[in-house]
This record gives structure tokens, C-alpha cells and sequence, in this order.
């Protein structure tokens, strides 16, 4: 799934990353068996962003544009996030969890094992051309 978000372009967040360091796609696993386990992808904007946003909430400043900006960029990444998730096979929803995890995709089901990405390497592009007709033992 990281692959496919980082194929997209989306700076994707190395797992145990400190999100004060970056911004980019998170994928969270949680192992938990109950309804609230499963995996989660969210969008974490660029620490400036998140720091503008924190410092307008926290001074109760609810109508600074940077709140309603930060809202806008996250929507729009997870939308863009779905679509490109849904396009390599992937089946993702709203994760529906407003309170523990809102703005967060969860990814119901993989693409079917045989499906080779979309980027992966070809056969043909592996093949250096001229190569093939090079006798095994060097060329006399």
C-alpha cells in the first residue's frame, strides 16, 4: 500500500517516524481483533501547516483561514488517497471513527495476490538491447 501511494508521488512516512520531521501519507496497522483494529491511511500535512493549525485552535481563533485550510488539504488527500488506493485494487472506506481516528481511510482488502503492480518491472525492460544476440561465451 505504501508502495502504490509512493508510485502516486505522495510522500509516504516511514513506519515509527516522527511526524514532526515530515509530512506525508501514514499507514497504521492495528493488530487488535475487535472492531476497532484493521488498517488505517491518513494524511499528515507538512509540520508548518499542523503548527499553524494547532496554534489558531489552541488560542480559540476558529476563523483563521489556516483551520479551514488544513481541514481542505486533508479532505482533498484522502480523496486523492482513495482514488489512487481504489485504482491499484485496494478496497478503502471512511474510516467512520470521528473521534479516534478522523480523517483516516481503512483499507477493507488487498488487490488478489497474482495482480503484479502496475509499476513494476517488465520483462522486456529487464532485457538490454543488443544483449540477446551475444554467443554465451563472449563475443570473438
Amino acid at each position: 500500500m505504501r508502495n502504490e501511494l509512493a508510485a502516486a508521488g505522495l510522500a509516504v512516512l516511514a513506519p515509527m517516524m516522527d511526524s514532526v520531521l515530515a509530512g506525508g501519507a501514514e499507514v497504521d496497522v492495528d493488530d487488535g481483533a475487535d472492531a476497532a483494529g484493521g488498517v488505517f491511511v491518513s494524511w499528515k500535512a507538512s509540520p508548518r501547516l499542523q503548527a499553524c493549525a494547532r496554534r489558531a485552535f489552541g488560542l480559540k481563533q476558529l476563523h483563521e483561514p489556516v483551520l479551514r485550510h488544513s481541514h481542505a488539504v486533508g479532505a482533498a488527500m484522502m480523496q486523492a488517497m482513495a482514488a489512487v488506493l481504489s485504482s491499484a485494487g485496494f478496497t478503502v472506506e471512511d474510516a467512520r471513527d470521528e473521534y479516534h481516528r478522523p480523517q483516516h481511510l481503512r483499507v477493507l482488502a488487498g488487490p488478489p495476490s497474482q495482480q503484479q503492480p502496475v509499476w513494476s518491472l517488465r520483462d522486456d525492460e529487464l532485457a538490454l538491447p543488443g544483449w540477446q544476440d551475444v554467443p554465451v561465451g563472449g563475443a570473438d
